[in-house]
């Protein structure tokens, strides 16, 4: 693939890593939103961006998507926390005007993740007896709890578990909801566990992150693809593993 002009929009640790292996793929990094520099949407180094990658907080995302697709420019957001706002921009994709490709986690050990978390979750229909627990770890500048990773996770579980009728942020939830519990720690990147328990044995599966770069990778190639697809764009879509 010929080199694509990136802009980031986020340019935190995240960015600054994608920016590396961005650059490492042959791409070119022609402009750096953060926060307060909002006006650089409308400097033309912006206008000539193949596509935006956004890293930034939940109350910036949907705005930050909005002012690319308006720009008529594809972005690819990783921002979780603002899954109550993508309604509108999904539709506007699907309307044709404009592409996003939004993912709780860009991570393709993630994504693979997701789907056996997906397989299990179905098998252990057969033990209704198995008590579901779900736990996750993040560096202590993450905003939102649980990770977007997570809430993933635990609807697809949900999915599979009519007994379930929800989950809930909590150690001791109430009957019929899946507990989830969050932590912040120091710069981990990312730890999720699923946890089933029986009075005889324990099933667990986790999956932890070494570093950034599997998800800033992940970034980069979802960069790729929205540059010649249209619309609303997932992992699945990339990844055809749905």
């Amino acid at each position: 693939m010929q080199g694509l002009k990136i802009v980031l929009i986020g340019y935190g640790k995240m960015g600054h890593v994608i920016e590396k292996i961005a650059q490492a793929r042959g791409h070119q990094i022609v402009l750096t939103i953060d926060r307060g520099e909002e006006a650089l949407f409308d400097d033309p180094r912006f206008a000539s961006a193949d596509v935006a990658i956004e890293f930034t907080a939940p109350a910036m995302a949907f705005d930050n998507c909005l002012r690319a697709i308006e720009r008529g420019i594809p972005v690819v957001s990783g921002t979780t926390g603002w899954t109550d706002r993508q309604p509108e921009l999904r539709a506007r994709c699907e309307a044709g005007e404009g592409t996003v490709f939004w993912s709780s986690n860009f991570s393709i050990g993630v994504n693979l993740f997701l789907q056996i978390n997906r397989r299990v979750a179905a098998l252990m229909q057969a033990a209704p007896n198995y008590h579901l627990s779900m736990d996750e770890t993040h560096h202590i500048h993450k905003l939102d709890a649980p990770s977007g990773t997570a809430i993933t996770l635990a609807e697809a579980i949900l999915s599979e578990r009519p007994e379930l009728t929800g989950w809930e942020l909590s150690e001791e939830p109430h009957t019929g909801l899946l507990p989830i519990t969050a932590h912040r720690e120091g710069e981990v990147p990312g730890i999720h566990t699923v946890t089933y328990t029986s009075e005889v044995d324990r099933i667990v599966l986790t999956h932890e992150a070494f570093g950034r770069q599997g998800f800033a990778l992940g970034a980069v190639l979802a960069a790729e693809f929205a540059h010649t697809h249209q619309g609303w764009l997932t992992m699945d879509d990339m990844l055809q593993l749905g």
